[in-house]
């Protein structure tokens, strides 16, 4: 699968699972993959003093995330326990309503990263006999590090609101990757919303009030619920694990590294269009994982295929999970340890030419599928400067050698660009409506 690996350089690569191969996490980097390469090529970006400020962060898990800054929070963010993401689909073709609704989205937003009702007294001071304008679900609850990032689709940028000349060059339709069994009805959407917080009933009250809000001019198109991240955004953080059980991004790009950022997250001034500098593009991809096959692979074979060790997280022929992967390593019979075709090798920075992304995913289990097997997998979400220079070219390094595809299914996607933060006085995009 594409971004199960381990987010961040060589040591991602997916390997078959014979031969020494990719890491676990490199495995659920899959769709992340590009994370992993971007993990490498971090050291290679502009120096710290030019790059963007890193957003602070409170270390308690239950305090408010500052929402207004230069980037928007949700990305660099220590990443959360639980995400709720949705994709909409905007039903009004009025462009007076669509600036409208992201003015309101955005004050609920502040209002809701503050542990606060999306409007004041909204659950019990109105009316008894009008609707609430808050759904009460978290009320005593704190703010849970809550984060709300915003990204708008390809499709937003048609004929209906006059944003055609507005869309950015980096803002694909992402080609159909080999082996993809893409559901449109978990693909695509005009807007997204991802809402990450330490309290799954946080998460889920963010989105469903700004649904709320929303009603009338936006329909939810699809929406995904995830548990426990399969990435770390910051040093401070352990590294997790994957439902492969494999520590899941160990390389991944951190919030600690400014330089490593700015190269390949944050879209630059020579990037363009000029609404964009200071944001990112997300890519979105929900991955199957067969776990039920998984489970039956001799231990060696896994490992194999991750090119890691399942207990330590250490590269194949290495002693720590931090060691640097190295594919130059042979065993018996001169055969290198790290398999050419394992993932971690696959997903480096170096056989992408230092290409590198942010991961940061979860797991999700939605149930069965009616057949006896689990609905589950990773739920790829990641962060990237470029996406035709970052993600898609190790997509698809992944999804055409790597023998990890044997065990996913890629059966929803989305691209979105994720303008930067709000500054005092603005609202979500602003920038777009000029």
């Amino acid at each position: 699968m594409t971004g199960p690996g381990e987010s961040g350089a060589a040591v991602n690569g997916t390997g078959a699972g014979k031969q020494a191969g990719v890491s676990r996490r490199r495995l659920f980097g899959l769709t992340g993959a590009g994370v992993a390469v971007a993990g490498l090529g971090a050291a290679a970006g502009a120096p710290a003093t030019d790059a963007p400020r890193v957003r602070p962060t409170a270390a308690d898990p239950a305090a408010p995330v500052p929402f207004r800054g230069e980037h928007q929070a949700g990305i660099v963010t220590p990443a959360q326990d639980r995400t709720h993401f949705v994709a909409f689909d905007v039903t009004t073709r009025d462009r007076a309503e669509l600036r409208d609704l992201l003015r309101e989205w955005t004050a609920a937003a502040e209002r809701m990263t503050r542990g606060e009702e999306a409007e004041p007294d909204g659950a019990v001071g109105g009316g008894a006999a009008a609707p609430p304008a808050d759904t009460g679900e978290a009320l005593g609850l704190p703010a849970s590090a809550l984060t709300l990032t915003i990204g708008f689709g390809p499709s937003l940028f048609d004929d209906r609101f006059g944003l055609a000349g507005q869309r950015p060059p980096a803002l694909i339709d992402l080609p159909r990757f080999p082996k993809d069994n893409l559901d449109p009805n978990r693909t695509g959407g005009d807007l997204c919303v991802q809402a990450c917080a330490n309290d799954p009933q946080v998460a889920v009250h963010a989105i469903r009030n700004l649904a709320r809000v929303g009603f009338g001019r936006v329909a939810v198109r699809w929406s995904q619920l995830g548990f426990g991240r399969t990435s770390s955004t910051s040093t401070a953080q352990a590294t997790p694990r994957n439902l492969f059980g494999f520590k899941d991004g160990t390389n991944n790009l951190k919030a600690e590294d400014p330089a490593g950022l700015a190269e390949h997250v944050w879209v630059a001034e020579s990037d363009g269009p000029p609404w964009m500098v200071g944001g990112s593009y997300l890519v979105a991809r929900r991955i199957r994982m067969r776990v039920e096959t998984w489970d039956r692979a001799p231990l060696a074979e896994q490992e194999a295929i991750v090119g890691r060790r399942k207990g330590s997280g250490a590269p194949l022929g290495q002693q720590d999970e931090f060691d640097p992967v190295d594919p130059h390593v042979r065993g018996a019979g001169g055969v290198p340890v790290i398999a050419e075709d394992a993932h971690v090798r696959l997903a480096s920075a170096e056989a992408l030419e230092g290409a590198r992304i942010l991961r940061r995913g979860y797991n999700f289990a939605d149930g069965s599928d009616g057949l006896g097997h689990l609905d589950a997998g990773l739920f790829f979400l990641c962060f990237n400067r470029d996406t035709r220079t970052r993600f898609v070219p190790m997509q698809r390094a992944l999804s055409s050698k790597d023998p990890m595809m044997e065990y996913l299914e890629h059966n929803g996607s989305g691209h979105f660009a994720v303008p930067p933060g709000v500054r005092d006085g603005q609202y979500w995009g602003q920038g777009l409506f000029g």
